[in-house]
Order: C-alpha cells, then structure tokens, then sequence
C-alpha cells in the first residue's frame, strides 16, 4: 500500500532535480561520458539498492564512484578482491586490547572497510565464495555481526561491485540467488571515438580544484524516503509485472524464444525492484508519477543478471539482454 505524498515530498523532488543537474555537471568534470552509468548509479543510491559495474579495465569505474562519493560527502573505501581475502578483512575482527594501568585484557572489535558510506567491491568474483557471501550478507542485512555483538552500517549505504567480463580464469562467479541481491547490473561500454579522443586529451592533466557538495547523507535519506511514496498508476504495475513474468520460460503464454533461450526467468524480487526503481527514475527527472518509459528504460539493468540463458542461447550469442530487449518490442502497451 503506497503511502499518500506530503507537501514536503514536493519540495524534496525538486531539490533532487537540482542536485542531479549539479552532480551530472561536476561528474563531467572528471569523467567523460558515460552519462547512462551515471543516472544508474544516482537511482540505485536513491533507491536504496546495491549495483554491479560489468565493463573491462580502463573505464574509470573506480574514479568515477569515488568522485560521486565525493560529491555526496559520503565515505568512501575500496577493496580490492583477492584469493585470499577473507570475510573478516572486509567486515573487521575482534583484537585483544590490553590496560596499561590495570593489565586486564580484553576484545575490541576494529571495524573493517565495509563501515563507509559507499563501498567498491573490485573485481568481486575474484574472491572466494565465503568471503563474498560475508560481504553480501552485510549488504542485505545492513549490519555485521561477530561474536554476540552486532555493529549496524552506516547510512546511507552502498555497495558497488565491479566484475570483468572477459578475464573468467581463477574467477568464482557469483551464484545467481546472490546476484538476485543486487538491484542493478551496469554495463559500463566503451567509449565513443570522440569521447576516447578527450580522454587522451585529458590524460595526465590534474582536475583542478576541489570538488563541492552536492547533497549530504541527511538529504540522501530524506530522499529515500519518499521514493515509496511516489504513485504508480495500476497499468504500470501490471505492465512491469507482466515484463517480469514473460522471462519465465513455463509461464502460460510465454514466447517460444524464451523457453528456446533461457532456463530460468527472473523472481518476485525482480518486479519489486522494477518499480522501486522507475520510481526513483521518476523522481529525479523531477516527476512525481511512474510511467511505463521509466520501467522500460530499466528493464535491463534490474532483470539482465536474474535471467539464466540456456545452452542454445549461449551457442548462439544471445544475451540476456537481448531477450528483454525482444520481450520490450513485443509487450503490447496500455491503452
């Protein structure tokens, strides 16, 4: 049940469309391009949700997450994923403190780089899965725990996975249940030839000054919550639902080609974060009403990496992405 918008909600809508004109334009001081990634990160920062960053070395992934994290005065830490990363070097650990006057001795808990604001898991499927399941875990629970205590996350807080899709050696991928965590997959591509150009023309060249803030964590909350309050006319709803349920191949009236190219469509969690996020999508386009563009413009980074291609499918070169993009021509539209 949505609740009804408050009079503040407005006020809070049209600040966050300031605030993204502003971050849009600082970011491009930094980084060139890659606009499409930018929005994505700013709605899954809005929404409350985690993202995975999938592109090859030499993006910028990492430069343009920290410059956000700048932006928003947030903290900011960045680990990277190594074979023999354990849970604790991520999450923290007890260590035995000593009295100087007393001698007694006793644990206190030293808290790891999960404890910030927004955190970089690079290259995470290159980690063992213990070690992931600690991080994701702590992602969805909002807290760590160890021992009997438990020590709560800050908020806002965000968590950005990075993975390489070419490099698959000495890698363990992470198992669809625990993808299904993550409320977005981003493809980050390559630039274009005139993007590439004012790279190169850029590189080495120190940014120049210090970046201001554009919003805090208080406004960054405030923000979150009025994302459930946004509405969402029922035709949206049955048509992001409707999108949802065609990816299940032994659904009644779902096209041959998804029985022919997948092998398990995506959940309930999906259709949830689909309009979760249109919301947000809404809102900081300065809108306060959902429409079916925004469900289509995020259909593929909320369902890509919950869908599982078959055999036929991976033969064939046919992406996950392709098939939602297919299923979007097809799906009649509300009248």
């Amino acid at each position: 049940m949505e609740s009804t918008p408050t009079h503040d909600d407005a006020r809070r809508v049209e600040l966050l469309g300031e605030a993204y004109r502003r971050l849009t334009g600082q970011i491009q001081h930094v980084i060139v391009g890659q606009r499409d990634v930018i929005e994505l990160l700013l709605i899954s920062l809005f929404a409350g949700g985690h993202s995975i960053l999938v592109g090859v070395p030499g993006l910028a992934k990492t430069l343009l997450v920290s410059t956000l994290a700048k932006l928003l005065s947030l903290s900011f830490k960045r680990v990277q994923f190594t074979p023999d990363l354990m849970p604790s070097d991520i999450t923290g650990t007890n260590i035995i403190q000593e009295d100087q006057a007393t001698g007694t001795r006793s644990f206190r808990f030293l808290k790891g780089p999960i404890f910030a604001n927004m955190l970089l898991a690079d290259e995470i499927n290159r980690t063992p899965p213990k070690t992931q399941a600690a991080l994701l875990e702590a992602m969805q629970e909002r807290h760590v725990t160890v021992g009997e205590e438990t020590y709560p996350l800050p908020s806002p807080f965000l968590v950005i996975a990075t993975q390489n899709p070419i490099e698959q050696e000495g890698t363990y991928n992470l198992p669809e249940a625990q993808l299904d965590r993550f409320l977005f997959s981003i493809r980050v591509r390559y630039p274009s030839e005139e993007e590439e150009l004012e790279v190169m023309k850029r590189a080495g060249a120190a940014h120049n000054g210090d970046l201001p803030k554009v919003l805090g964590a208080k406004e960054i909350l405030e923000i979150q919550s009025v994302i459930p309050r946004v509405p969402a006319a029922d035709h949206v709803h049955h048509f992001a639902l409707k999108l949802v349920r065609l990816t299940r191949p032994e659904e009644p009236g779902a096209p041959e080609y998804v029985r022919q190219c997948l092998s398990w469509g995506a959940g309930p969690r999906a259709a949830q974060s689909l309009i979760h996020c249109a919301k947000a999508r809404a809102v900081l386009r300065g809108r306060f009403h959902v429409s079916t563009e925004d469900v289509e413009a995020l259909a593929a980074p909320v369902l890509a990496h919950r869908l599982v291609t078959s055999f036929n499918a991976d033969s064939e070169g046919i992406t996950a992405e392709g098939i939602i993009e297919r299923l979007l021509k097809d799906l009649p539209r509300p009248t």
